[in-house]
């Protein structure tokens, strides 16, 4: 991974992250993965999902895990996938849920560049993966980078609607100020836990919640 390039506001609020010892160890760590192993997502996507949605126009947050691991998955955003490319179950039952919350049937394609843009942060708790090793780049600093992230958040900006699927994101999220923000939980929406997933109306809230708050809502197709 080259010196860090990502969009400008962000730079700016994580200035300090990038100086700590413990993100030059990640640096170090992830370039070296890139030049001994195959990684996703591509060098140029890692940040993409902050380059996407710049601090300021951030609305919503929804946070994942780590990476997809296989070929041509990633791409930088939490649960998407580019276009073209096979919708993964996990964001089929996102789209299931849109269409039984919203009533309005999502685009086709697990590209969502078109939510990014619209003040959705697409978080992975975990930004980089070793192919088909799920996991393998946990516990490598990547995870207190991203606490760092929703910390800067929390602290200085509020309205903000925090969707957390499953007991890895609730536990990421647990530092949000639930009073000056929105926080929505219910389990993760992979097949393995879908029937906790469907049925949690978080769309529909949030864009309540949004209007309510003044802000343009979110047109989750």
């Amino acid at each position: 991974m080259p010196d860090v390039i990502i969009e400008s506001s962000w730079k700016k609020v994580l200035t300090q992250e990038f100086k700590q010892k413990y993100f030059q160890s990640l640096s170090h760590f992830v370039r070296n993965e890139y030049v001994t192993s195959s990684v996703f997502p591509p060098p140029k996507q890692v940040f993409r999902a902050f380059d996407l949605c710049p601090f300021d126009k951030v609305r919503v947050v929804i946070v994942g895990q780590d990476p997809y691991h296989g070929k041509g998955q990633a791409n930088g955003l939490s649960f998407a996938v580019d276009e073209n490319v096979h919708i993964p179950p996990s964001l089929q039952n996102i789209f299931k849920e849109i269409k039984a919350d919203l009533g309005i049937d999502p685009i086709a394609s697990g590209d969502l560049t078109r939510w990014a843009q619209q003040g959705v942060l697409m978080l992975n708790a975990v930004l980089t993966v070793r192919a088909a090793s799920p996991a393998s780049h946990k516990g490598k600093g990547w995870e207190q980078f991203t606490d760092a992230v929703i910390y800067k958040l929390n602290k200085e900006k509020k309205d903000v609607v925090y969707m957390l699927w499953g007991k890895y994101a609730q536990e990421k999220g647990k530092t949000i100020d639930v009073f000056d923000n929105l926080v929505l939980t219910s389990g993760h929406p992979s097949p393995y836990s879908a029937h906790l997933f469907h049925g949690n109306h978080h769309f529909s809230q949030c864009n309540e919640y949004l209007k309510k708050h003044g802000f343009d809502d979110i047109d989750w197709r």
